[in-house]
């Protein structure tokens, strides 16, 4: 480490030692946030973990991922005794508030558990994906899909909400890491006439109509 660099390092935590817990993350989030800028790694949202109060992030509208409770007393038990690993993955609303992309549970965990949010001091660990709504949506599901956790009827609210946004089926297949067939079957249970609206019926359709309808 240069010499200089090192100085001024020292003078940051001599002056971050005397301040009280508030100023001292809002300082520590503005040093990552730039610290983060000029980072060969900006374009990865780990690069630039900050901790916002748990006042100020919100569950999406969306996501349809779900876990049980004896899942909820695991994750509980990893961040009691292995501390938060995972950021919460949030969009940040420029109004000083965050949307969860993902992360929801771990979210739950840090405001629904005591010792934990007395150990965070009522923050939550938070990285940050600047994307439109529609991207949002896929980030969220791509995150759920990989983990093996996802609703079928939640699922086929998202493939509608999508398909009304203008996405085509092999936009929504390549987002959100899904099969043709399987988007065509999720907006059958969302019904028809709404789901397959202007929808371009290709050889895909009548192979999928076979295989469920029979001739």
């Amino acid at each position: 480490m240069k010499a200089k660099v090192k100085e001024a390092l020292e003078e940051i935590l001599k002056e971050l030692s005397s301040m009280e817990l508030t100023e001292k993350v809002d300082t520590l989030n503005e040093i990552r946030t730039a610290l983060h800028e000029v980072s060969p790694f900006s374009e990865e949202p780990c690069d630039c973990v900050l901790w916002v109060p748990q006042e100020h992030i919100f569950a999406n509208d969306y996501n349809p991922n779900y876990v049980a409770s004896p899942e909820m007393q695991i994750l509980y038990l990893s961040v009691k005794t292995d501390g938060y690993t995972m950021p919460i993955v949030t969009y940040d609303l420029k109004d000083g508030n965050r949307e969860i992309v993902d992360g929801f549970h771990r979210n739950r965990i840090g405001r629904e558990h005591g010792d934990i949010k007395k150990r965070i001091h009522g923050y939550l660990p938070v990285s940050t994906i600047d994307k439109p709504k529609d991207e949002r949506i896929g980030s969220t599901i791509r995150h759920n899909r990989a983990r093996g956790t996802h609703g079928i009827r939640p699922m086929s609210d998202i493939v509608l909400e999508l398909t009304r946004m203008g996405w085509e089926d092999e936009k929504i297949c390549k987002t959100l890491g899904m099969e043709l067939d399987e988007v065509l079957r999720l907006k059958q249970i969302t019904g028809l006439k709404d789901a397959f609206m202007d929808h371009e019926f290709s050889r895909s359709w009548e192979e999928f109509e076979k295989n469920n309808y029979g001739e």
